[in-house]
């Protein structure tokens, strides 16, 4: 069994609901037979998880790490098998939550969405009465910051 000493991204970019972790030369290191390898990016480098079902998506990704002269190149799939990866991973989570001060994994309910729904539908009665009433104040105010649905959602 691989065992993960050192595992810090380079940088995170969260992008929606998934999370991409670039990582570089010495913040990942593994110890097989008790050596230590480090992480070289010669060809994959970065590990993204979806935050809706925590679930990683780049499962071919090859990391390869070096001691000296040997190389081990490992997809992301064994690295997940044989490994301790898996605390590393939930403690970035953690320390990402706490910094970021926001929800990392939480995605909206369908009773939020239906409640955004009946809001807009509730907006547009009220616009269409306006117009019918010819009240421009109430109007102007109800479209001011009348957004689709589809962004309310997003």
């Amino acid at each position: 069994m691989l065992e993960v000493k050192r595992m810090e991204p380079f940088y995170t970019k969260r992008d929606g609901a998934r999370l991409k972790m670039v990582f570089a030369y010495q913040y990942f290191t593994i110890v097989k037979d008790e050596e230590l390898f480090h992480f070289i990016p010669v060809e994959g480098k970065e590990i993204v998880i979806n935050l809706t079902s925590l679930q990683i998506e780049n499962l071919s990704e090859v990391f390869v790490f070096q001691k000296g002269t040997r190389f081990i190149r490992l997809p992301l799939y064994q690295l997940l098998l044989v490994s301790n990866i898996h605390d590393h991973l939930e403690l970035i989570l953690d320390e990402l939550e706490l910094k970021s001060g926001e929800q990392l994994l939480e995605a909206p309910s369908e009773t939020d969405l239906l409640i955004v729904e009946l809001e807009d539908s509730n907006r547009l009665r009220l616009i269409d009465q306006a117009l019918e009433q010819g009240d421009k104040d109430l109007f102007y105010k109800l479209t001011e910051d009348l957004k689709p649905m589809e962004d309310l959602r997003n």
